[in-house]
């Protein structure tokens, strides 16, 4: 399926000016027709054959009952609270999109893309899911009563309490999924050609234990779609290049998402082109495993990181003002000399991080795992360290004036004489004895 979109490429002086990488992937004028007259959008969609691209689009709480979505790329769309009873979505790409807490009964997303998507706490009773792939999606706590997933795939997900009841799981494959046992399958039906997370085929007692019901003959192959029915669009899917900037290049969409769905592949991109400029502000990504990524010198300024795995990754010279990482496993990352001015951290584990140099003035450490952490030179003025875990971590040269250090632990942390404390004086041996630091001159 083609796109029809215009690039516009401005030539300056000394400069090259490639809009597309930055501006919205949509028409901000279809957008706002979506939201605000479903039926005119309908209208508009049933008068041409053009694909939808609505990538990252926010439509979180839009009212889209009865919407024609079919075929639309909304890869990494928030349509989180929104009203989408009865609307058409089939053969539509919603690759890692957030869908959490919808209204989508009777939705028609069969022969859907929905890989690694958010549709925790959703409503989705009597939807078409027939032959789509939800693989890594979330599925805690949805509501998929009386749901049409035969043959769709359905592997590695999460489904934590997710309601299977009524549903036709004839041909679903379940390989690697969680918590399947605590889901609900009253009245269900699965065939011997359902998987079951063990990588065994469904059998009849295990439906009985269950609750569901097994039918031995079935139509059903296990046909779930291989790849997705629409992709983004051609210009987005290669780095574009800066002659100017001295063979600098700006990360497309693609390779963007490449991110997500690779991050092996990702970092081996990013080692090939050094000067790569990677743009990702006021993003949502909360959740995302992100382990060992190459997020190095990013802009990522605003965006929310909530939950997410980055063990290891290398954030060095980041800009990650205002970002959130609430309750983030950040292990061992790398975030010397980052920009994190304003960053929510309440709760986030950073064991044995560097933060060396990095920028943490009023940023929220709120019960933070700081331990053996390196904040040589960092700058933590203004910042809440409230019943934060700084025990081991190496705070020689750092800036604290002003800092919120109540019930912190600073056991065995390395403090400096050019260590500043929270009362904007040079730290001393005796604040750090009474602190149970260890003070090195």
């Amino acid at each position: 399926m083609k796109f029809i979109r215009f690039v516009a490429i401005l030539t300056v002086p000394a400069m090259l000016l490639i809009l597309s990488a930055e501006a919205p992937a949509y028409n901000p004028e279809s957008l706002e027709l979506l939201k605000k007259d479903v039926p005119a959008w309908n209208t508009m969609r049933s008068s041409t054959a053009a694909a939808i691209d609505l990538y990252k689009a926010d439509l979180e709480d839009a009212h889209l009952d009865g919407a024609n979505l079919s075929g639309a790329v909304l890869i990494r769309a928030n349509l989180s609270g929104a009203r989408l009873d009865g609307a058409n979505m089939s053969g539509s790409n919603l690759a890692m999109s957030f869908i959490k807490k919808a209204d989508m009964k009777g939705v028609d997303l069969s022969g859907s893309w929905l890989l690694k998507a958010n549709m925790k706490s959703s409503w989705m009773a009597n939807a078409k899911l027939g032959r789509s792939n939800l693989k890594g999606a979330n599925l805690r706590w949805a509501t998929l009563r009386g749901a049409d997933l035969s043959d769709a795939n359905l592997s590695n997900t999460i489904l934590f309490e997710t309601n299977f009841s009524d549903a036709d799981l004839r041909g679903t494959n379940f390989q690697g999924a969680t918590f399947l046992p605590n889901a609900n399958l009253q009245g269900a039906t699965l065939s011997a050609r359902t998987i079951l997370p063990s990588g065994e085929p469904a059998d009849k007692g295990w439906c009985t234990r269950s609750g569901a019901r097994f039918e031995q003959s079935s139509t059903t192959s296990n046909a779930a779609i291989q790849v997705p029915p629409v992709e983004l669009p051609e210009e987005s899917l290669s780095i574009k290049p800066s002659p100017a900037k001295g063979g600098q290049v700006t990360a497309g969409s693609r390779e963007q998402e490449l991110l997500f769905e690779d991050v092996g592949a990702w970092n081996r991109l990013r080692s090939s082109n050094p000067g790569m400029k990677v743009t990702l502000e006021k993003e949502k990504l909360d959740q995302a495993r992100l382990k060992g990524a190459d997020l190095k010198k990013a802009a990522l300024a605003g965006s929310s990181f909530a939950g997410a795995m980055l063990d290891n990754a290398n954030m060095t010279g980041a800009n990650l003002n205002s970002a959130d990482f609430r309750k983030a496993d950040m292990k061992k990352a790398c975030l010397a000399g980052a920009n994190l001015r304003k960053a929510n951290l309440d709760r986030a584990f950073l064991k044995e991080a560097d933060l060396s140099g990095a920028d943490l003035s009023e940023a929220m450490l709120y019960g933070a795992t700081l331990s053996g952490a390196n904040l040589s030179e960092a700058v933590l003025q203004g910042a809440s360290l409230f019943d934060a875990d700084l025990s081991g971590a190496d705070l020689s040269g750092a800036n604290l004036k002003g800092a919120n250090i109540m019930d912190a632990n600073f056991s065995r942390a390395i403090i400096s004489s050019s260590t500043i404390l929270p009362s904007g004086e040079d730290a001393t041996r005796t604040w750090a004895l009474l602190n149970r630091a260890t003070f090195a001159p």
